[in-house]
């Protein structure tokens, strides 16, 4: 379905984002979907100077500062570059009229809201348990490829653990 809706008519901007450079800033509102053709992204917030990554995103994914995108209001998260990145943008008024255009364009967009609510779901679950193991376990088998795609260091601070232990259960 990502396919049938980049090529659905809707005006893409296409952009390239150096490493480290911020596709979103924090208290900024970003009311644009972002579809990843090369490269990799993380949706973070800085929590007393700590960062916190909450999402990645990579070659093939759609994002959003879903808090944003939704409420039009500015958002804490931040969207930052891993490495270079090249996405396509749109903005959320040309989504709104290709989703209103047919029931078929709604259910996309409602299927892509129920996966990222059962996504963060997940996410819930996953900082609640307190074994480092068990949450590499879990996004291990719910993810394969965001440790192909994702550097170490940025799973680490995802898993809530220190890239040490990250390097330990990844050798076990």
């Amino acid at each position: 379905m990502v396919e049938h809706l980049l090529q659905s008519g809707i005006s893409w901007e296409e952009k390239e984002f150096s490493r480290n450079e911020f596709l979103k800033i924090p208290g900024s509102t970003d009311t644009h979907i972002y579809f990843i053709e090369k490269g990799s992204v993380r949706i973070f917030m800085t929590d007393e100077s700590e960062e916190r990554i909450i999402r990645f995103g990579y070659t093939g994914n759609i994002i959003v500062s879903l808090d944003s995108f939704l409420s039009g209001k500015p958002s804490d998260l931040s969207i930052q570059a891993i490495k270079k990145t090249k996405v396509k943008i749109v903005p959320k008024k040309n989504f709104y009229e290709f989703i209103n255009a047919s029931e078929e364009h709604m259910k996309f967009w409602m299927q892509t809201l129920e996966d990222l609510v059962l996504q963060q779901l997940e996410r819930e679950k996953d900082l609640l348990i307190n074994a480092p193991s068990e949450r590499f376990a879990r996004v291990l088998k719910r993810s394969p490829k965001l440790f192909q795609e994702i550097p170490n260091k940025y799973i680490a601070n995802y898993l809530r653990m220190s890239p040490e232990t990250l390097s330990r259960l990844k050798k076990s």
